[in-house]
């Protein structure tokens, strides 16, 4: 379900127009700190609307050290039902000039 919110693009559902994250805002954005921060702003928001059955603990992001072109989003968070703590690290790719 994480993994379906942060891949579709809000207005992509049409009888859901608000549904999904934000992130492809970002694609053509540099892999730098600022772009981090959005994606962990739209990655919160979008989970904490969308998914009812977690409660996101932390979202960090950073450039992928091995692929320029790659941001690595951490997201960590415990399913409320059983109080289970997860992580998932969620691959974003942006389109970058180099």
């Amino acid at each position: 379900s994480i993994f379906i919110i942060l891949s579709t693009t809000p207005g992509q559902r049409v009888m859901r127009p608000t549904f999904g994250a934000r992130l492809n805002e970002l694609i053509f954005e540099p892999n730098n700190s600022h772009t981090a921060a959005k994606a962990v702003r739209y990655v919160m928001e979008a989970l904490g609307m969308w998914e009812p059955r977690i409660r996101v603990i932390s979202v960090r992001a950073s450039p992928d050290p091995q692929e320029a072109a790659r941001m690595l989003i951490t997201i960590e968070y415990e399913v409320k039902a059983t109080h289970d703590r997860r992580s998932l690290v969620h691959p974003f790719y942006l389109i970058t000039e180099e």
